[in-house]
């Protein structure tokens, strides 16, 4: 990586100058939305017995989908302008950087983005994957000609097989979340969500003007934009680049994570005012499964740019999926469901948003993350689903 003592400032300007540098790399990815689901998530949901559930806000969902970037996932962003930025590294193209390479260790997404990255720009790129990646992004990464380098799963096993590749090569570290750079470019995607957002509420607005006949919610008419977005947050790379997408407009910025075996860390670690280090866990959502970085944390937590944390379960995970599917038609992996789970599920959070939103409700962002998964892992995550249902 570029040394982090060159990197520009961590502000939304900075965000908006990674934008430009990235443009001709990467795609302005939809964004969508559902009637069907924010109906949904405006619902009280049952309890077991029967009975509702106190919490019913008033949501408009809106999806950010990521994965129709390329690579399939956010991470192109970010390893993008990784390389932008170390290609402005003073004496790095001169020194033979470009000739030696980049490495880094990814669970999947981050290796396929920094291989493409690598090999638009003609530079040698060495991936440490843990070996229970997904099979499609093994065979992805090296479909784009990186040498795969096979590790344990966790994030120690990891760095330590990294390492050792640097010692050998002399490759330079692009890591999948931990740097100004990457969150820089990672947060991008949080700008063009609010553009988006509010020019598609503006149509929606004059629409109605223009027809008279139809029925309107009073909230479509004075909305100009987003109440708030909800991201998945593994590394925190990329909801701590969105956060600062929003610093300053108002936009509060909530992450998601699976619960499942300790992989809501940065939950705990927020909750307790120290950053998780270590996380092991086998959760569905494979690209959650790392512990926050130091540089995501300053953001997330000490700048207190992140309002809060809200966890699911595996099963809620699962149901979530199966409606982005169901009413969205959209492949995404299970990583990208924990927000639209917890906008549908979590007690807390919904009964948040009901409380702060009022009458009028919220206009919540969800950032589908990617839409990398293997079909036949796909069909088993929905058949464990329904031997779950038929359990209870």
């Amino acid at each position: 990586m570029a040394d982090p003592s060159t990197s520009p400032p961590l502000t939304r300007a900075s965000v908006a100058a990674a934008r430009e540098l990235i443009k001709p790399f990467v795609h302005r990815t939809p964004v969508i939305t559902s009637t069907s689901l924010s109906a949904l998530a405006s619902e009280p949901n049952p309890s077991s017995d029967g009975e509702a559930r106190k919490a019913r806000p008033r949501l408009r969902l809106w999806f950010k989908c990521e994965n129709f970037q390329k690579v399939g996932a956010f991470k192109a962003r970010g390893a993008f302008h990784a390389i932008e930025r170390l290609k402005k590294e003073p004496g790095w193209l001169a020194g033979g950087g470009a000739e030696r390479g980049v490495v880094t260790h990814s669970s999947g997404n981050h290796a396929q983005a920094l291989s493409l990255a690598a090999r638009t720009n003609g530079i040698p790129a060495y991936i440490v994957m843990p070996s229970i990646s997904a099979p499609p992004k093994i065979a992805a990464t090296k479909g784009y000609g990186a040498n795969v380098i096979f590790s344990g799963s966790t994030s120690v096993e990891r760095e330590a097989v990294t390492m050792k590749v640097i010692e050998d090569t002399g490759a330079r570290l692009v890591p999948p979340y931990d740097h100004p750079d990457i969150v820089l470019g990672q947060g991008t995607l949080g700008l063009e969500f609010q553009e988006q957002v509010t020019t598609l509420i503006a149509e929606e607005g004059e629409k109605q003007k223009n027809d008279a006949s139809g029925t309107v919610e009073k909230k479509t008419n004075k909305k100009k934009g987003l109440d708030a977005i909800i991201a998945p947050c593994g590394g925190g790379g990329m909801l701590s680049g969105v956060a600062l997408s929003c610093e300053g407009t108002g936009i509060r910025v909530f992450g998601s994570e699976p619960s499942f075996q300790g992989a809501d860390d940065a939950k705990r670690g927020y909750e307790s005012g120290v950053r998780v280090e270590a996380v092991s866990t086998l959760t569905i959502a494979d690209g959650l499964r790392t512990p926050v970085g130091k540089v995501p944390w300053s953001i997330i937590y000490e700048r207190r740019l992140v309002s809060g944390f809200y966890s699911v379960s595996e099963d809620e995970i699962r149901r979530a999926l199966r409606l982005a599917y169901e009413r969205l038609k959209v492949v995404i992996e299970p990583s990208s469901a924990v927000p639209l789970a917890v906008a549908l599920f979590n007690e807390d959070f919904r009964a948040m948003v009901e409380r702060e939103g009022g009458e009028e409700g919220w206009d919540l962002g969800i950032v589908f993350s990617g839409g990398n998964i293997n079909l036949d892992a796909l069909g088993k995550l929905f058949s464990e689903e329904r031997s779950t249902e038929e359990a209870e």
